[in-house]
C-alpha cells in the first residue's frame, strides 16, 4: 500500500478528484458515500474534504439529485420504508429523507398492488398463501396497513365463488 501513493504522485494512478469524478460518473453519490469510499486514497489530512468541498461547490455532489436518483431507481420495486432505509444509509439529511418518504406515501398502495401483480398469479387460496404474499410485500418495505389493504382487497374482489 505504501508504494501506491508514490506511484499516484508520479502520474500512474488517479488523483483523489479523478477517483471522485469516476464514481460520480457512474451514479449519484452523497458526500458521505464519497468520503467512505475515498478515505483510503487520501494522501494528506484534509485533502479529501477539500476535494469534496470543491465538487460540491461546482454542483457535482447534490443531495437532491441523490434522493431523486434513488427514488427513480427504487420506487417501482420497493416501499417507502425500504427506500427510507437506503437514503439514510447514504448519509443524507433527515429532512431530505422525510420529504422523499412523504412524497412516496401517496403512491404506496398502487405501487404495492403493481408489485403484487407481477409476483403472484392471483389471490392466495388459503391463510398460508396470504401470509406468504404479506411477507413478500413486507420484505419489499411496504407498511402493514398497505399490505393488509392489498391482500384483503384482492381477496374480497376475487373472493369465494
Amino acid at each position: 500500500m505504501n508504494q501506491a501513493k508514490p506511484a499516484a504522485r508520479a502520474g500512474f494512478g488517479l488523483s483523489l478528484k479523478g477517483r471522485a469524478l469516476r464514481l460520480l460518473s457512474g451514479r449519484e453519490h452523497s458526500r458521505a458515500e464519497l468520503e467512505r469510499k475515498l478515505k483510503d486514497h487520501e494522501e494528506t489530512p484534509g485533502q479529501l474534504a477539500q476535494v469534496l468541498d470543491d465538487l460540491q461547490a461546482k454542483d457535482f455532489i447534490s443531495e437532491a439529485r441523490v434522493v431523486e436518483s434513488v427514488i427513480n431507481r427504487r420506487a417501482a420495486r420497493f416501499g417507502a420504508s425500504r427506500i427510507k432505509y437506503e437514503l439514510l444509509n447514504k448519509g443524507l439529511g433527515a429532512e431530505a429523507v422525510a420529504e422523499a418518504v412523504n412524497s412516496l406515501k401517496d403512491s404506496e398502495l398502487e405501487r404495492a398492488r403493481d408489485i403484487w401483480r407481477k409476483k403472484f398469479d392471483g389471490p392466495a387460496p388459503d391463510a398460508a398463501g396470504r401470509a406468504k404474499q404479506m411477507r413478500f410485500l413486507a420484505a419489499r418495505g411496504f407498511g402493514g396497513d398497505v399490505i393488509r389493504r392489498v391482500v384483503a382487497q384482492l381477496k374480497t374482489i376475487e373472493g369465494p365463488s
